[in-house]
């Protein structure tokens, strides 16, 4: 039996060392449960808040990118249709602007053109009263070495001179009208 009890002795530790034990235990789990323990809860409370934080925080986060994004999208089409509008009524500013210039271009031009045309109405007429004048002149001339008499007076070379010109311009009146002039020789005889 000593045989037993030394070996038990070995495998059963004596009780004192069990209380012993028991209490260290006791004071171990005492001060874990009391001290450690809140301290990992802790910890782990304020890890799983910042890790929900930072979620939550994310998801704020990505509802602001969103709404920020939206918002750039609408300033970008706004921005788009005022640049369009800008577009068009430069296009429009444009197009009155040309139709101003043609305007203000024909008013010019039919002002040039009416300025010519009585310019050369006046030449015209200059030109006619000289070439009556040299008409007459010459037409006197030859009707004096025709007739054979001066026509040195001045009534009757003016009366002359008025008869010729009626004639010829009887005769250009007639030769437009009919398609054909008359030669003066051949006018009244």
């Amino acid at each position: 039996m000593n045989i037993l009890a030394a070996e038990q002795s070995v495998l059963v530790p004596p009780v004192g060392e069990i209380i012993i034990g028991l209490i260290a235990f006791a004071i171990v789990l005492f001060v874990v449960v009391k001290f450690v323990a809140p301290r990992f809860e802790q910890v782990f409370q304020a890890r799983r808040e910042a890790i929900e934080g930072g979620i939550e925080r994310a998801e704020v986060m990505q509802a602001e990118a969103k709404a920020a994004l939206e918002q750039y999208r609408a300033q970008l089409a706004e921005a788009r249709e005022e640049a369009a509008q800008i577009r068009d009524a430069a296009r429009a500013e444009g197009q009155q602007i040309l139709e101003e210039l043609r305007a203000q271009a024909q008013e010019e031009s039919a002002r040039i053109v009416a300025r010519g045309e009585e310019q050369l109405a006046t030449q015209r007429q200059q030109i006619v009263q000289e070439l009556r004048g040299q008409i007459g002149t010459l037409a006197v001339d030859l009707a004096g070495r025709v007739v054979g008499e001066s026509l040195a007076d001045d009534a009757r070379r003016s009366g002359t001179v008025d008869r010729f010109l009626a004639e010829l311009d009887g005769m250009s009146a007639a030769g437009n009208g009919q398609g054909g002039a008359v030669p003066a020789g051949e006018s009244n005889r």
